[in-house]
């Protein structure tokens, strides 16, 4: 199969393997952080760490949507579809997330009318089969999916369906990487670039890492051998004493973005000035709302939402593991009072989440760590 097979040799990531610790300098230890959640769930699926020179050690960082949507936001949601005649629709991963109210799932045992649906169009279409229902969407994602929630507007504007809404969490990943970049807390030697949001972003945003910070950075995408392929170079520029942009996923990503779907963000969203996320805290610039063209698709301008601001659990250190600060396992809820069973934190319910990667592929990695440290 053309782009899978080819991509899962054991041959070539056993060679990548061996050209890898040549690269590596005697005496230093090396961080690259995987920004996407897909990368982790490939890292641990895969056993990928076994291949990488004991130098070389990956951390997670803040690329899973759902996870970085803090409590606060889930609150509101809740309460719009708690009004009279609403219909919230949701992606799957979104349903079990806890918020300080308890979550979606929970809201609908209580009576709110929640539908798990596959696309905003689905939404769409819920809200043509329903005209005396306010339906509405909670949008969330990078810039992923956020052409598809602006196309679903464009379609409700065209055929003239006024019930159908957004309640917009979209948000951007260049200013969540800076602030990952400005943190004391960690310190970085590259990055292992997301794939998909790559892929209408493009390239050429991530420059300043290289020009600015002096960091690496591989476009990567999600078959074992690309993520291997996109250590090797980050190896490779930091042997060569190089820092810059390279795109390693060039068969999917094209290096300016893809225009259309930027264009179509453009006309129907907007940056906000900040917004909260967990763990990073506000940042500036770094989540899109509707436009006022279209505020009549805009769910926090038709409803009156209390935005108050929830603080995460005390026992959940999400906010540490979406950082990179935390491996997963050094939580101390992880495996026991939190499960993708019972979650407390969002790593553990997102199927990009850091946590439920680490608890499906990575416990026995875990039980080698523990076993090391015995010895």
């Amino acid at each position: 199969m053309r782009f899978v097979d080819e991509y899962r040799d054991a041959g070539r990531a056993r060679a990548l393997a061996a050209q890898m610790a040549e690269l590596c300098r005697p005496g230093r230890a090396y961080k690259f952080m995987e920004v996407c959640g897909g990368h982790t769930h490939t890292i641990y699926k895969h056993g990928l760490e076994d291949y990488l020179p004991e130098a070389v050690s990956l951390i997670h960082g803040p690329g899973c949507p759902v996870c970085v949507i803090p409590m606060g936001r889930l609150d509101d949601a809740i309460h719009i579809a708690e009004q009279p005649d609403v219909i919230m629709t949701s992606f799957g991963d979104m349903m079990r997330v806890p918020g300080g109210r308890g979550s979606f799932l929970d809201a609908k045992a209580r009576g709110a009318d929640i539908r798990m649906v596959y696309s905003p169009l689905d939404a769409l279409k819920i809200a043509r089969q329903n005209p005396r229902k306010r339906v509405v969407f909670m949008a969330i994602g990078f810039e992923t999916t956020a052409p598809s929630t602006a196309m679903t507007v464009l379609r409700a504007e065209t055929e003239g369906i006024h019930n159908f809404s957004v309640f917009c969490n979209h948000v951007t990943i260049i200013p969540a990487i800076k602030a990952i970049l400005d943190s004391p807390d960690l310190h970085l030697d590259g990055f292992i670039g997301p794939g998909h949001v790559s892929a209408v972003i493009g390239c050429r945003p991530y420059e300043f890492i290289a020009h600015t910070y002096g960091k690496p950075l591989v476009v990567t995408g999600f078959e074992p051998l690309d993520v291997l392929r996109s250590v090797y170079q980050i190896l490779a520029q930091l042997a060569e004493g190089r820092s810059q942009v390279e795109n390693q996923y060039a068969r999917v990503v094209p290096w300016n973005g893809n225009a259309k779907a930027l264009n179509v963000i453009s006309r129907v969203m907007e940056l906000r000035p900040y917004f909260e996320w967990r763990g990073l805290g506000s940042i500036s610039h770094s989540a899109l709302k509707m436009t006022e063209k279209y505020a009549a698709y805009d769910a926090e301008r038709i409803f009156q939402i209390p935005g108050v601001r929830v603080a995460d659990p005390k026992a959940c250190q999400c906010g540490e593991v979406l950082k990179g600060v935390l491996k997963p396992w050094e939580c101390k809820v992880f495996g026991t009072a939190c499960t993708p069973e019972t979650p407390i934190g969002t790593c553990m319910v997102s199927s990009e989440g850091a946590c439920a990667a680490y608890y499906n592929f990575g416990r026995f990695s875990r039980e080698r760590v523990k076993e090391a440290t015995r010895r």
